[in-house]
């Protein structure tokens, strides 16, 4: 068997899918995308065909080797999200072929079903008491929210107050079992993180996430010296070798890699494996389409250390079309008491209709993400 094609559909709101084809006639779909830079990831897709077509798809380490290797430069969002979406249609293929599930080629299952949040508020935070208890009342068990807007190095306590006051309203919501997520985003700097991270310990949270931006990671430390949250991060980070430090010197509780940027499937399994050792857990980052979401859902399956997953249905990005649009049959992602059950058709156990992927696609989309402000006019993290 030999890949004979690739073909890529960038579809609304913001994602791009890739359609994988084999000389045998089996199918595989990945999801290659960096949020607002679909054009140039789809750019990249079609730069590594030429490494891929005609190849084996069972060899999916050693074409993963070459994609990542095969170039003087490698790593960072674009090539490694190009290489994701490929590896993950390659895994769906594999799994078609040997009628499995890709846990099942991953050493099984170790779970009956995964914990699931969503989201509340918003880029800006409003109203998400009502939000979170309406979450609540869908079975969900958590959420996660933005926890703040813009924020200079050194701002007003306001700011922080305000914060916090939106993170009691869904405590006082939902109740003290209920898990809270607050997204710090990178908005926010050392200084500014270390005073929000201690007011909100009083909330118990489930975790806060990404305190500081990945460049900033030392800071991590120096965090956790004031609270006892747990710490999360790892959404712009990529492969086994952008997360060796950070477990390496333990500052972090919770890893977020994203299986469409971090590499893919096994990349993240890895990446899984070594968090282990550490003793962190794994919540993969994932806002995006069902193709990811599906990748996911199989990394948490047979990793033990998953935790809880993030999914995107009625997230404030999905304008006009949501995960469930692209699927033949929307109830494999049918949410119970906070729970999805395992997915158990072969490859990624999802089913996409592609007579919408190639009409939605000829409208396509130009999403970006906001350019933000401080009031002082100087550029402010998104």
């Amino acid at each position: 068997m030999k890949i004979r094609s690739l073909e890529s559909f960038k579809v609304p709101p913001r994602w791009l899918f890739l359609k994988v084809e084999t000389d045998e006639g089996i199918v595989g779909w990945g999801e290659p995308i960096v949020e607002g830079k679909a054009d140039t990831v789809q750019a990249a897709v079609e730069e590594l065909k030429e490494y891929v077509i005609g190849q084996d798809p069972m060899r999916i380490e050693d074409l993963w080797q070459v994609m990542y290797r095969g170039g003087f430069y490698r790593g960072g969002p674009i090539l490694t999200s190009a290489i994701s979406g490929i590896e993950q249609a390659l895994w769906d293929i594999k799994g078609k072929y040997y009628n499995a599930p890709i846990y099942d080629l991953l050493g099984g299952a170790c779970r009956d079903r995964t914990r699931v949040y969503a989201w509340v508020g918003g880029d800006r935070p409003d109203d998400v008491g009502a939000a979170a208890k309406e979450k609540q009342g869908q079975g969900f068990t958590a959420v996660k929210m933005n926890g703040t807007e813009e924020m200079h190095y050194i701002d007003s306590f306001a700011k922080v107050e305000e914060t916090s006051a939106r993170v009691a309203a869904v405590r006082q919501a939902c109740g003290k079992d209920f898990g809270i997520g607050v997204d710090f985003h990178g908005r926010v700097h050392k200084s500014m993180a270390k005073v929000l991270a201690k007011e909100l310990e009083q909330y118990r949270l489930m975790f806060i996430e990404e305190p500081v931006l990945p460049e900033n990671n030392e800071a991590l430390k120096e965090i956790a010296k004031y609270i006892s949250t747990p710490i999360a991060t790892g959404e712009r980070m990529y492969t086994r070798w952008g997360f060796k430090e950070i477990l390496a010197q333990g500052i972090v509780d919770i890893i977020q890699p994203d299986v469409s940027h971090a590499g893919g499937i096994l990349e993240t399994r890895k990446i899984a494996a070594m968090a282990e050792a550490y003793d962190v857990a794994l919540a993969p980052h994932c806002p995006l389409g069902p193709i990811a979401l599906a990748s996911c859902l199989h990394v948490d399956i047979c990793s033990p250390n998953a935790f809880i997953q993030e999914q995107s249905l009625g997230i404030h990005y999905n304008q006009g079309n949501d995960i469930l649009d692209y699927l033949t049959d929307p109830n494999v992602f049918d949410y119970k008491n906070g729970f999805v059950e395992n997915l158990n058709g072969p490859g990624l156990g999802i089913e996409i209709n592609e007579e919408k992927v190639r009409k939605l696609a000829k409208v396509g989309h130009n999403w970006k993400n906001p350019v933000w402000r401080q009031e002082d006019g100087t550029v402010a993290e998104w």
